[in-house]
Order: structure tokens, then C-alpha cells, then sequence
């Protein structure tokens, strides 16, 4: 995510390096970095321009601290700056009401009608709400069907009527239905367009009138950076949304769009879309998204996805388990799994402060553990829960039962031996002290 942008950010802070304190000229040639840096990333012009020259007034209105070097109030200036660029603070989305009505709108292919499966399951799974999805699109049957398919898939109910031609009417039967059935939340998705054009304008703004949504949201895929903002500002012209979507930004290495969109539409980011699975979806933090930008990582983020995937009484079992010297394949399985739902390896490592910049040239697996999971279900009960049993012979089978090597199932008895060790460590307090010991020499390591 932002890879590029982050790279140039940080070669422009470099001007900075080792400067003993900010000048006029140093500030503007770092300054000239940071636009070029915006510019390639597809973000306006005009807000890049801003952007820059309130950044240079606060650069030489201000004093370092000696505790501060000039790179690092560049830094400093650069986070806050695009946090106010990106809107400041997260903004929740409106689902009061009785029912809430969320009104979906956007572009043909700005995944409008996944991110509206996505949106339904977080209502559901984390604010507890009983969601019914409408079907709207009167013009491709196979959005109505893929909202089916992902519901079933999601435990909720979808509202749909394939021999109704008219949005407005099928709108209104799905909000009386809800409200009858004793619905919180209705999302109502509607038909994208491959263009902007005057009868899709029409037929949104006759929809929105005729349902008056609590909230109406804005579907748009990042990665098409400037047309994205320029699609958004025909749209608000329009039908003045409360917010905005950004969709594939794990596969946006630019980051106009994220950027520039709250300049130019004055309307908050709400959500992003993470990847194709129903829980890749976040909530919008412009300081978290600054943090990753500047290479800072988003440890908060992390923590979060971790919390959401942390069962408390596992959690028990296996800390009693780990104090009994009695971790075995099995729960190192089941850890792996409990990671694996938290997201894509290589998204989770960016999170990291210090990661994503080692991780850059690595190729992760969007299944990056199924090796391992394959050479853990090649073993028999007994070697899973006694790995010190697994001898030539044994290895020998579990390799060729799982499509590796003797080479890969000795990496990974060793790799559960080492993991064994610390996890044991960490189980006694007393042992915390000397394992801070050992971190400090390994200072030099990537992410330390």
C-alpha cells in the first residue's frame, strides 16, 4: 500500500539529513521532493501546491528543539499535514433511524456491490446490527445474484425483485420490508455506470429522494487515482453523499486518491476495502494512514485486527499449556490459523514499524503458510503431539506426503523448536529481563 509514495517521502526527507537547522534553502529543496512525490502519485495539483507551501510557512515558522533535528520536524510537520489533507479525524458512519438507510452509490467496477456485502457483515459482526441488503440493480441480473451469493455466504438477508424494472419502487418495498421485519440497517446497492451520464445522475438522485437515506456513500476504486476524484466531484455535485469508499487500496502503490479526494469533494473518507475477503474492510483513520505513508508502520491497527482474532479462553489453555512445557504442533497450527485471519502476511508486516520498507522486494504468498500447514497435517496425532519422535524415516514420509523437502520439514522442526523456547521464556517473568538483554544486541536487524 502507498509503496512508492512512502519511497519518495523518504528520499526527500534525506535533504534534511544531517542538517544542523532549517533554512530556507533546505526547506525548499526538500519541499520540491515532496510535491514531485505527491505529483507522481496522482494527487491535484492544486492540493499538492497547498499542501507544500503550508508545510514550508510552519517549516521556518518554527524553532527546533535541540532534542528535535530538522529531518525529524520535517517528519513532524509532514504527519500533521497529511492528516488535515486526508480529513483529521475518523468520521463513523450514520446508521440511526428505524431503520438506518445506507444508500450506495459509484462507478461500474468500483466493487460497489462486494463493498456492500463487506459493509453489511461489519454492521452485523461488530456493531451488532440486524442488516438487509437490496438489491437495486435493475440492469445487470448478475449483481443481483452475486448480492445473494454473498449474503447466504454471510448470514444475511437480501431483498430483491427481478421482475420490478423500476430502482425507485424496489428501494422503497426493501425499507418497508425492513421496517415490518424488524431491521436496523438497510443497504440499499444501485446500478453503476462504465461512465458518468446524465440518466444514472437521474435515477440515483430519484432514488435518494424517494428513500431519504440516513447515509449515503460513495464507491470508488483507488486505484484509478485522479479520475477517481474527478468521478467523486460529479457525483457530490449531484447528490451531495455523506462519504466516501476507497476500494483496492491494498493494491494502490500511489495514493492520490486517498490524498487528494477530501480537498477536492470536502466529504470524509469513511472506509477502505483491504482485500477481497468479507472482513477486509477498515474504518478510516487519516493519523493511521499518515503513520504508513511516512513509513511509521500502524502498530494500532495491528493490535486491533489481533484483539478481534484473540480468544481469551485459548488464550488460558494454551498459556497453561506453554507454562507445562506441553506446545505442540497442534496449537502451533492453531496459531498459525488465528494469524491467518487477521489478513495478508505481507499487509500485517507493513503494520510494523521499520517492516515495510525491509519487506519491500520480498515476495510474500497471499497463502504464505501452506507449506507449513501441509507439513503439520502430514504427520500423524501422535507426531504432532510428540515432535521429538519425527526421525529420518518419518521425515522422509511427511516430506513426500506434503509435496516438500527433508530440507523444509527440518526448517520447520526447528522453527517450532525455536518458537517453543521463547514461548516458554515468556511464560516466566523472570526470564523477561534477560530476554530484553538479547533484543538489545539484535538492535541492528531490520524493524528492531
Amino acid at each position: 500500500m502507498f509503496e512508492n509514495l512512502t519511497d519518495k517521502f523518504e528520499r526527500a526527507f534525506k535533504v534534511l539529513k544531517g542538517q544542523g537547522q532549517i533554512t530556507e534553502i533546505n526547506v525548499a529543496e526538500t519541499l520540491k521532493e515532496v510535491r514531485r512525490a505527491l505529483l507522481d502519485a496522482d494527487v491535484n495539483f492544486k492540493t499538492a501546491k497547498e499542501f507544500t507551501n503550508t508545510v514550508k510557512e510552519k517549516a521556518l515558522g518554527r524553532d527546533v528543539l535541540t532534542a528535535v533535528s530538522p529531518g525529524q520536524l520535517m517528519v513532524k510537520i509532514c504527519h500533521e499535514e497529511l492528516v488535515e489533507l486526508m480529513g483529521g479525524n475518523e468520521v463513523d458512519i450514520n446508521i440511526k433511524g428505524n431503520p438506518g438507510i445506507i444508500l450506495m452509490s459509484g462507478l461500474q467496477g468500483s466493487g460497489k456491490t462486494t463493498f456492500t456485502g463487506k459493509l453489511g457483515n461489519y454492521l452485523k459482526t461488530k456493531k451488532h446490527k440486524n442488516v438487509l441488503l437490496a438489491a437495486c440493480d435493475v440492469y445487470r441480473p448478475a449483481a443481483i445474484d452475486q448480492l445473494h451469493v454473498l449474503g447466504e455466504q454471510l448470514g444475511i438477508e437480501v431483498f430483491s425483485n427481478k421482475e420490478e424494472k423500476n430502482p425507485v419502487l424496489i428501494a422503497q418495498a426493501a425499507v418497508q420490508h425492513a421496517k415490518s421485519k424488524g431491521f436496523n440497517v438497510v443497504i440499499i446497492d444501485t446500478a453503476g455506470r462504465l461512465a458518468v451520464d446524465e440518466h444514472m445522475m437521474d435515477e440515483i438522485a430519484a432514488v435518494k429522494k424517494a428513500i431519504n437515506p440516513t447515509e449515503t456513500l460513495f464507491v470508488v476504486d483507488s486505484m484509478t487515482g485522479q479520475d477517481a476524484v474527478n468521478t467523486a466531484k460529479a457525483f457530490n455535485d449531484r447528490i451531495d453523499f455523506d462519504g466516501v469508499v476507497l476500494t483496492k487500496l491494498d493494491g494502490d502503490t500511489r495514493g492520490g486518491a486517498a490524498l487528494s479526494i477530501k480537498s477536492v469533494v470536502n466529504k470524509p473518507i469513511k472506509f477502505v476495502g483491504t482485500g477481497e475477503k468479507m472482513d477486509a474492510l477498515d474504518v478510516f483513520y487519516p493519523s493511521r494512514m499518515a503513520d504508513r505513508i511516512l513509513g511509521m508502520g500502524d502498530v494500532v491497527s495491528l493490535v486491533e485486527r489481533a484483539q478481534e482474532q484473540f480468544d481469551e479462553e485459548e488464550a488460558r489453555k494454551l498459556q497453561k499449556r506453554i507454562h507445562k512445557d506441553q506446545f505442540d504442533f497442534n496449537d502451533f497450527l492453531g496459531q498459525l490459523q488465528q494469524v491467518k485471519k487477521m489478513g495478508n502476511v505481507k499487509d500485517l508486516m507493513g503494520m510494523i514499524p521499520g517492516m515495510g520498507k525491509a519487506m519491500k522486494d520480498v515476495e510474500i504468498e497471499d497463502d504464505a503458510f501452506k507449506h507449513i500447514e501441509a507439513i503439520i497435517y502430514s504427520m500423524t496425532p501422535k507426531e504432532r503431539t510428540n515432535p521429538e519422535i519425527i526421525n529420518g524415516p518419518r521425515k522422509a514420509r511427511i516430506a513426500k506426503g506434503s509435496g516438500t523437502s527433508i530440507q523444509d520439514v527440518n526448517k520447520l522442526l526447528k522453527q517450532f523448536g525455536d518458537t517453543k523456547k521463547m514461548m516458554k521464556m515468556m511464560s516466566n517473568p523472570k526470564n523477561m529481563m534477560g530476554m530484553m538483554k538479547q533484543l538489545k544486541g539484535m538492535k541492528g536487524m531490520p524493524g528492531m
